[in-house]
């Protein structure tokens, strides 16, 4: 063949890697949306790797074979094949350093060959830029690992970790009195995220925060967490503790199904509860965005942990949990940072359909004292009225809006926290005196 009937080397490079970015990301969006890390990060390896390999194959029809390039072929090929294969804890635990010095030396070794046997402005404009990106990678990757070393002797637990059958959970208690008093997070939330509401119930009463599984200090599961084992695990943290009961439970946000949940199957273990612009159980079916809104985050969500293995998380979060006081607000960022943390908010998300349909098991809290606090500021339509909803569960129930709180600021800026530790300090002495929380909230 003819120079001139060549294909261009040019456009083989660019259509080669372009093919193997839009294949990673048809792959992901499409067939295997919302699947675990260990999925999402091995088809991507195998999506490049195809790549590579195609710019190998069809190079060779050209006067500047790039040979070169099934190398990194047979390195993601690899890689790829491994994390599908095989589950999710023996691949990290055993990979977790080796993949970053891989591909550190795979980038120097295919920017050698490349110099070499590539002549072509491809070399510049695309080619340099994505061994740049994956560098970065691999520099992120060791960063994050490194990271994740020193946040375990920067951060030491506090309180202890507690069996509750077959794996163990992080519980701080703090302070005396009675009724004891339970914290229970919103979404992917962990016990820091109390900051500000912890040590200052913790002066009127004892209150305990703790951990999920698979995130902060508590340990990992192997199974999904609906309600009903949610429970169990709360019930069997707080027995196993020697925690006095019946609890004042305040949950925000997907933290307040979790006690509904609770109330549901140990109702003799609730004196009072606290809904912290708490989740409905009827959210898939009272708003009309909701579902959407679920479906787009299982989605996005089960790629975060491949992202948090390349250090995204310690830029993403940097600034957000700025309105906690410092020691929370590191311990939030170093946690949520994790690939762990990315797992378990991701397989929490995916278990939510089935937490409200089991939410519904509670008819009712009465005679409980309920407090329901509900933000004023950027509710999803429909959200209020089901607010009041949820105060409807006791007759002995009480509803206050905090014009100024967001969602989150009820529970991580100081003022509006403190409406959220006035609502529970308002059911504590409900509980103690066996006021009618009307009349309570009313003074």
């Amino acid at each position: 063949m003819s120079n001139t009937h060549r294909p261009t080397i040019g456009w083989i490079v660019a259509g080669s890697l372009l093919f193997g970015f839009l294949l990673a990301v048809l792959l992901v969006a499409l067939p295997f949306a919302g699947a675990e890390e260990n999925i999402i990060s091995g088809v991507v390896l195998l999506a490049f790797a195809a790549g590579w390999a195609l710019l190998a194959l069809l190079s060779r029809w050209t006067d500047q074979p790039q040979n070169w390039a099934i190398v990194p072929a047979c390195v993601m090929a690899t890689f790829g094949v491994g994390l599908v294969a095989w589950p999710n804890a023996i691949v990290h635990d055993g990979i977790g350093w080796v993949w970053p010095v891989v591909l550190l030396s795979l980038v120097v070794w295919m920017f050698t060959r490349s110099r070499r046997e590539l002549r072509s402005a491809t070399r510049y404009w695309l080619l340099y830029p994505l061994l740049g990106a994956l560098a970065l990678a691999g520099v992120g990757g060791l960063y994050e690992i490194a990271q994740e070393t020193s946040d375990r002797s920067a951060f030491p637990m506090p309180g202890k970790l507690v069996d509750v059958g077959g794996h163990r959970l992080h519980l701080h208690c703090t302070g005396s009195g009675s009724p004891t008093v339970v914290l229970l997070p919103g979404a992917g939330g962990l016990s820091s995220s109390w900051g500000w509401i912890a040590p200052a119930v913790a002066r009127d009463s004892r209150v305990c925060v703790y951990d999920l599984a698979g995130r902060g200090w508590s340990e990992s599961v192997t199974r999904p967490q609906d309600g009903v084992a949610l429970a169990a695990d709360l019930h069997n943290l707080l027995a196993n503790a020697n925690e006095t009961g019946p609890y004042v439970l305040a949950g925000h946000s997907f933290g307040g199904l979790y006690v509904l949940n609770f109330a549901a199957r140990y109702p003799e273990q609730v004196a009072g509860v606290v809904l912290l612009d708490s989740t409905h159980p009827d959210m898939f079916t009272r708003l009309p965005a909701y579902p959407m809104i679920w479906d787009a985050f299982r989605r996005a969500s089960a790629v975060f942990p491949s992202l948090a293995r390349l250090g995204v998380g310690r830029v993403v979060y940097r600034s957000d949990f700025d309105k906690l006081p410092l020691q929370s607000r590191r311990e939030e960022v170093a946690f949520w940072s994790t690939a762990r943390m990315a797992r378990s908010q991701h397989a929490e998300w995916l278990e939510a359909p089935v937490v409200m349909r089991q939410a519904h098991a509670l008819k009712t809290l009465s005679p409980r004292p309920l407090m329901v606090v509900t933000a004023g500021l950027e509710a999803q339509d429909g959200w209020v009225p089901l607010q009041r909803e949820l105060a409807a569960l006791s007759a002995n129930s009480q509803q206050r809006v905090v014009p100024n709180a967001t969602h989150m600021s009820l529970v991580n800026d100081e003022r509006n926290a403190s409406n959220s530790t006035d609502a529970i300090r308002a059911v504590i002495q409900a509980v103690r005196r066996g006021t009618p929380i009307a009349m309570l909230a009313a003074r």
